[in-house]
């Protein structure tokens, strides 16, 4: 048979069978997510988690995370070490099975590990064939120091002594494969310590440390942070709401086991407007919820209710209070450790283990019924503050009405303002929310009304993190961006909950200024989204245009900066007397200007708006647009290099 006739032949011959590590390289978002900086950093969680499965068990107190000059990455604690004796089903070391074979470890030994944080049994073995380059070094109990290298994958030797030591404990180091992680392979530190301080705050009594080798502070020294939780949850609860103004006297905590089940839980009220409830089971985040969050929600519900109505607090209400009101201002975070974990949902972090619903409901109704009896003005307080919210959620009700009343129009009842497309699919479509009505114009002049829509938004749009829900529905510009986008906003039930179906676009793109003000109002539409439409952000809809700050000329040639390093290039490739124009707004670029640099789909560039952590990203945005100032400050001095904008 010619070549050419193979080409076109699909026989047995056709069909590969790709076995564990090959499989890896080839389909490496199956295992990690992605290639790109989520699924980079994912792979230093897969090396800590091993760690961390050894402090679970009782046998690691610390774990240091070391990223090398080359960035490369060193995680090593003082576990047990990984087991280095002849494995004889494969005939060699246990260390190189641990490493080669998908779905080798202790974890399913159920002596070894009685829980355990890996979701799909890849683990570290996933980590080699995905890195370049991989050493394990093995601290053993045998009183001898082993060691084995890998390249992509394969070992490049038998596991072997490399002398001898009293210490115990395992270091793998990884340089991750550039072939893969083709879009970077620099690690982020802010990334790297903010997963790092949630597992010690998880993991009472666990030492972590992160040192950077490829920077140094004034006396020449890398930077070291320590990480370290004494009592956990309650900890982690005061740190997330440390911008906020605390209701009650104390963290409302409860560390216990039910039905077999260790339940942690922790909780506070705040005097803001929205629910913060944060859910972790073996260390992971199950940011999609599950049984053990639904176990939280009917026990706090239940017993509030009881204590609220023994009390005669709510005689006099008019209207019945409703499950949301009991969460409004809440901070909670609930922790669970389960043998065997059964999760669901598009992300596979959705908890479905049934029993796991009772024994949390159980652990926070014994929880609270003592701290409502131990601490009666609190518990007075926490009443009062759910009565606040009852009252507020009628109010939104009518609000909330008239917004979904004129999203469910024809399209006669659209913004004036909007400037439509021709399209219908929304998949094809996006919408530009434009800062101001001068630039909304000069984008509208500007855009391909085939496909892209522009809604003008007058001025700063209201603060959602310190208003009362009604008054967030009654906002004029809000309104419009509800009803531009077609999204049908809350029950009775859920007053947040979001109807997508009829989203009449997928690519909704922020589109302001490049200044200190036009950064302000795309972080009050952002956090508009991330309070009120969440689920657009984790369905990859919500982007960040980003408009040119510089356009560089010298006679007739013209070529546009973004930063102030690619400004001095071009000037200096352009040589001699160069002018530069400092775009402070989009209104200074003509229409044509605008679509070139940032409107066209083959020249633009847009940014995603991803949830890399929901725990951080509640924090961050209630520092940010809260009413605590030195936090915001501090924030604010410390990231002060990264914004693009004039003093």
């Amino acid at each position: 048979m010619s070549e050419e006739a193979k080409k076109h032949n699909y026989d047995a011959s056709s069909i590969q069978a790709l076995e564990g590590m090959e499989h890896v390289r080839m389909r490496p978002s199956m295992y990690i997510g992605d290639v790109g900086v989520r699924g980079l950093h994912h792979l230093v969680y897969e090396v800590v988690d091993n760690s961390i499965d050894e402090a679970m068990a009782g046998h690691c107190d610390t774990i240091n995370v070391i990223i090398n000059e080359n960035n490369s990455i060193s995680v090593r604690d003082n576990g047990r070490g990984i087991p280095v004796g002849l494995h004889e089903k494969e005939g060699v070391s246990a260390l190189e099975v641990v490493m080669t074979k998908i779905g080798a470890g202790g974890k399913f030994d159920k002596d070894s590990y009685k829980v355990s944080g890996g979701l799909h049994g890849v683990g570290v073995s996933c980590v080699n064939a995905l890195s370049d380059h991989l050493k394990a070094t093995v601290y053993s109990s045998d009183g001898k120091i082993w060691e084995q290298e890998y390249e992509r994958g394969k070992a490049m030797y038998p596991a072997k002594p490399i002398g001898e030591t009293t210490e115990k404990g395992t270091m793998v180091t990884f340089t991750p494969d550039k072939s893969i992680f083709t879009q970077t392979t620099e690690y982020n530190y802010e990334t790297l310590a903010t997963r790092l301080r949630e597992l010690s705050y998880l993991n009472k009594g666990l030492h972590i440390t992160l040192e950077d080798k490829r920077t140094t502070d004034e006396e020449g020294n890398n930077p070291v942070e320590k990480f370290f939780s004494e009592i956990g949850l309650p900890e982690f609860v005061s740190y997330l709401d440390a911008t906020r103004e605390q209701l009650t006297g104390s963290v409302i905590a409860m560390e216990g086991e039910k039905n077999g089940i260790p339940v942690e839980v922790a909780m506070v009220y705040n005097t803001s407007y929205t629910e913060n409830l944060h859910s972790y089971v073996n260390n992971i985040n199950t940011h999609e919820g599950g049984t053990h969050l639904s176990g939280f929600r009917r026990g706090l519900t239940s017993t509030l209710k009881k204590y609220a109505e023994s009390t005669g607090m709510l005689d006099k209400l008019k209207f019945d209070i409703a499950g949301d009101d009991f969460r409004e201002g809440l901070t909670a975070i609930v922790s669970v450790k389960v043998a065997e974990p059964q999760f669901e949902g598009q992300t596979k972090t959705k908890l479905g283990n049934r029993d796991v619903s009772s024994a949390v409901s159980q652990a926070v109704s014994e929880m609270l019924q003592d701290y409502l009896e131990e601490n009666p003005n609190d518990a007075k307080t926490i009443v009062q503050k759910v009565i606040l919210a009852a009252t507020a959620r009628h109010a939104a009700r009518k609000a909330r009405e008239m917004v979904q009343r004129k999203t469910v129009m024809s399209i006669g009842g659209l913004p004036g303002k909007l400037s439509d497309c021709s399209e219908t699919d929304p998949e094809a479509c996006e919408i530009f929310l434009v800062e101001g009505d001068s630039a909304g114009g000069t984008a509208k002049q500007g855009r391909d009304r085939a496909f892209q829509a522009i809604l003008p938004l007058r001025g700063k749009i209201l603060n959602v993190e310190k208003a009362m829900q009604h008054k967030v529905f009654e906002n004029e510009e809000i309104k419009n961006m509800f009803t531009a986008l077609g999204v049908s906003i809350g029950t009775e039930e859920d007053p947040r909950a979001l109807n997508l179906s009829k989203l009449r676009y997928h690519k909704i793109v922020i589109m302001c200024d490049a200044d200190v003000d036009g950064s302000h109002i795309a972080t009050l539409i952002l956090t508009f989204f991330f309070r009120y439409m969440k689920e657009l952000i984790e369905n990859g809809h919500i982007f960040i245009a980003t408009p040119p700050l510089y356009l560089v000329k010298k006679g007739q040639k013209r070529e546009y900066a973004w930063n102030d390093d690619q400004r001095d290039l071009i000037a200096h490739n352009l040589g001699g007397s160069v002018n530069i124009q400092r775009y402070k707004g989009l209104g200074e670029m003509n229409a044509e200007q605008l679509w070139d640099t940032t409107m066209n789909p083959e020249f633009r560039t847009l940014r995603q708006v991803t949830i890399d952590n929901l725990t951080e990203a509640d924090r961050v945005f209630s520092m940010l647009m809260g009413d605590e100032v030195p936090p915001r400050r501090e924030f604010i001095e410390k990231n002060a290099k990264y914004a693009n904008i004039d003093a």
